[in-house]
């Protein structure tokens, strides 16, 4: 992934974000074409403190057949974006951009076990089923065993080694703090919950330049204003 110097995160904040999304595009190349797959996932940490990205496909997927050697896997993690237009900024002569996270994870895929499909299986639905709460969590042990053995053999669990780590935040961090006000108050105007995330973390990013002008509190006379 190309990622210019601004937008850079590192190591630790891209497994996070990572770990926080939870669902992403494994991409391999057979034959000289690329063959990707939607999937949720969850991360796990080998003993030397290595990241593991675990996930599975159903048994008829053709990356299963590319596992097992030495070629790298991608799996990219996109978040919320946002399509900002020129006429948002502060400053003149500016051009439309496009304001996105996303972290690719990157490396060497195997298949796991059976037992440890049935353990990757519980972590990833406690891993979003927390996300419920108040509703008691869904667990495996509510499937009739022979439904629930029938289902996993429909399914293969794969483990990628995770030996390389890139994230992009671009959030206008190269831009001024009067370009950077314009941009997300114009953002928390929109509908789009995409823009509205977008918003909010830019103006984490710059407390003290919202310090007048938090966003949300801004109308719309008041953002004409602030752009001249």
């Amino acid at each position: 992934m190309h990622v210019p110097h601004a937008f850079q995160i590192d190591r630790a904040a891209s497994l996070q974000f990572a770990a926080a999304r939870g669902f992403g595009m494994i991409c391999a190349v057979a034959s000289g074409k690329p063959v990707a797959s939607h999937v949720p996932f969850h991360l796990a940490y080998a003993q030397d403190g290595s990241p593991r990205a675990v996930f599975h496909l159903a048994r008829h997927n053709p990356l299963i057949a590319l596992s097992g050697s030495s070629q790298h896997w991608l799996l990219a993690v996109q978040g919320d974006d946002a399509y900002v237009s020129s006429d948002w900024y502060a400053s003149p002569h500016q051009v439309p951009t496009w304001l996105y996270q996303a972290v690719h994870l990157s490396g060497p895929v195997e298949v796991m076990s059976g037992e440890a499909l049935a353990e990757h299986l519980d972590a990833l639905s406690e891993r979003f089923e927390q996300g419920l709460a108040p509703k008691p969590p869904w667990t495996m042990a509510k499937m009739p065993a022979a439904r629930r053995d029938g289902m996993m053999r429909a399914i293969v669990g794969l483990v990628m080694t995770v030996e390389n780590v890139e994230g992009s935040f671009k959030l206008n961090q190269h831009k001024s703090d009067a370009d950077h006000v314009a941009v997300t108050t114009a953002l928390g105007l929109q509908t789009s919950p995409g823009a509205q995330v977008i918003a909010r973390q830019m103006q984490v990013m710059r407390p003290h330049a919202f310090a007048d002008h938090p966003v949300g509190e801004m109308k719309t006379g008041a953002l004409e204003e602030t752009m001249g």
